[in-house]
């Protein structure tokens, strides 16, 4: 699974990538902050996974420099770096963590469907 396109929008606060698939996945910022996948935010190399932490996608969306984007860098052909107004910039989003971190009802059904 690899991107065909990455869009990112300040003025709606999210990233957009379109999927060599055809799907179509919409990121909060404060979503793709919350989940960041470093070391430090994901407390310790103990913690890493191939899987975001379920949690985030309960999270409220927030709007502070640590939610707000800087920067977004592809990172070879596997990921992007993301660089936040706070400085952080240690999370590396591979395609394979970044599908499963598709917030949309196709990729992520409500509770009880």
């Amino acid at each position: 699974m690899k991107p065909t396109n990455i869009l990112a929008s300040r003025s709606k606060r999210e990233v957009t990538i379109t999927w060599d698939d055809g799907h179509v996945s919409v990121y909060p910022f404060s979503l793709l902050r919350a989940a960041c996948p470093c070391a430090s935010c994901r407390g310790g190399h103990e913690n890493m996974g191939p899987d975001p932490d379920p949690l985030v996608f309960s999270l409220p969306i927030t709007i502070s420099p640590a939610s707000s984007l800087k920067d977004l860098k592809a990172v070879g052909s596997y990921a992007i770096s993301i660089v936040w107004e706070d400085g952080h910039d240690d999370g590396l989003y591979t395609w394979a963590y970044l599908r499963a971190l598709c917030p949309c009802e196709q990729c992520r059904p409500p509770i009880g469907s």
